[in-house]
Parts: structure tokens; sequence; C-alpha cells
């Protein structure tokens, strides 16, 4: 049974799937919150853009490579993003991540997840948000973290998958932030590693 994860919680990866782990996947879902409308008869709700990121950083904490719509695969291969869905329309994972963790180089030495509403409209219009990890071969989901805090905020600091004492562990992060990119990010994200 998955983890459901608090925001600073921290597990080992391997522990929490029952064996070593070859790949993994961090997947993220969202809806849109439905406005207005009377007794829920009428509600509109608009689309929202939100859009998983990661960024790899060296020991030194340095930024090496970063995987986001703009830029689907790590130039290692060690990294997928399988491409952006600008509405949050269906079931389950909007976007998925694929994490090869052993063709990660041995110089990085964490992941950071982010998300962003690149049309920047708040977590006030998103609801039922989440990212989970799961082990891409089974499919068995390892952990969940809930992001469903609606606010004024318009990207979030998920996670970050890091080595330690060469096993790789989970942190949730949960900061909430401003930001349409990654990159808005980047000095929130620093103390984080």
């Amino acid at each position: 049974m998955a983890v459901n994860l608090q925001k600073g919680q921290k597990i080992s990866l391997e522990k929490e799937a029952g064996g070593a782990l070859s790949r993994v996947t961090m997947g993220l879902g969202w809806d849109v919150a439905k406005s207005g409308g009377f007794f829920g008869f009428g509600a509109k709700s608009q689309p929202i853009d939100l859009d998983a990121s990661v960024v790899m950083f060296d020991e030194a904490n340095r930024p090496v490579d970063v995987v986001w719509f703009r830029q689907l695969k790590s130039r290692d291969g060690s990294i997928t993003h399988t491409g952006d869905n600008r509405t949050g329309a269906g079931d389950g994972d909007d976007e998925q991540i694929i994490v090869d963790l052993r063709t990660v180089p041995a110089d990085v030495k964490s992941l950071v997840f982010t998300v962003n509403s690149f049309t920047g409209q708040n977590f006030s219009t998103v609801q039922n948000a989440f990212c989970r990890i799961f082990d891409t071969n089974s499919g068995k989901e390892i952990a969940r973290y809930d992001l469903s805090v609606q606010g004024s905020h318009t990207a979030q600091i998920m996670a970050k998958l890091y080595r330690h004492n060469g096993e790789w562990k989970m942190h949730a992060i949960g900061e909430n932030a401003a930001g349409r990119t990654f990159d808005d990010l980047m000095p929130l994200i620093v103390p984080h590693l």
C-alpha cells in the first residue's frame, strides 16, 4: 500500500517498494475547480495548464539539466517527460516524468520536481491535485502527496528524490510559490537541497 506523504516527510523508496527499483514514474494529476452555478447547476470551469518539471542537481547543488515541456528528455537520456497536458482533463495522471534510476549520472545528487501554472491561474482554480511516485515496471504506487491546497500560489515545489548512502529517498517538500516555470522557483529550491 502506498504511503500518503505529509509535507516534510521523507521515505526510502526501496523500503516502501519492497525491494530494488530500476525505474520510477512521478505522476501529476489535477482537475479544474468548478465555479458559479446555482446548487451546482450551470457551474463553469476554465482549463488550467499545470506543468510538471524536474531539475537535476549535482553534489555542489548546481543545476545540471532540466526536463520539462520544452525539453522532454534529459541530455543523458535517464529522464523522460511524457508530454504536456494543457487542461487537466481525464482521470489519473495528467503528466508523467519517468526516471531510470540506474542511468541517472553518478554526479547527480538530487532531482527536484515542481509544478507550475504556465497560464498564471492560481491554485484556487485547481482541485484534486496530487503527485505520486510508482514503480514504472510493476505499476505499484509507492507514495502519494496531495497538492490540493487551494490558494493564491501559482506553483509548488512538490518533492525531491535524492541519493543517501547508496539508496534513493524521497522528500515531500510541498512549498507553495509563484512562477510560470521551474526557472522562477530556483531561488526557493536551493534551500531544500
